[in-house]
């Protein structure tokens, strides 16, 4: 459940003189969110940044470990210990690759390809709680806007 955040931490609501920085809302956005996700998916095993490895594994097949850190936003080290978590599990596997043995391409396993279907579905419900607040249209538009941002931001 979303922890109850204190009164001097939470956003200004409209109508206040100023509101909070950009920088300042997406932040507390995606902590909201993560702590969201982290206690729903707890029940059936999964962290969010694994269900989130497995959904970018599963999205870029056949490219290399290094190439999923970068889209993943983690840096080597962090995603070296992350397929291993991954591996020790079942969910996935690595493998070199053909045209240079030091690369290792990763790839779900029969278990991680059902636990992403399992996540998917968590996934999809926190998703829906987290943007109950808005109409549907204006939850499209968020993240449309979203997407615009961070593709156009790189």
């Amino acid at each position: 459940m979303i922890r109850d955040v204190p009164a001097h931490d939470q956003p200004r609501p409209p109508g206040d003189d100023a509101l909070p920085r950009l920088g300042y809302l997406l932040k507390h956005a995606q902590l909201r969110y993560l702590e969201l996700t982290t206690t729903e998916l707890e029940p059936i095993g999964i962290s969010p940044h694994q269900w989130a490895a497995l959904n970018c594994l599963d999205q870029q097949r056949g490219r290399s470990q290094k190439e999923v850190a970068d889209l993943l936003g983690v840096d080597r080290t962090t995603m070296v210990a992350l397929v291993d978590q991954l591996q020790a599990k079942g969910w996935v596997k690595r493998e070199p690759q053909p045209d240079d043995r030091r690369k290792n391409t990763v790839g779900l396993t029969e278990q991680g390809r059902d636990m992403l279907d399992r996540g998917a579905e968590v996934i999809d419900g926190c998703e829906r709680k987290f943007l109950a607040a808005l109409e549907n249209p204006d939850a499209e538009r968020l993240r449309r806007a979203l997407l615009t941002v961070i593709t156009k931001a790189q």
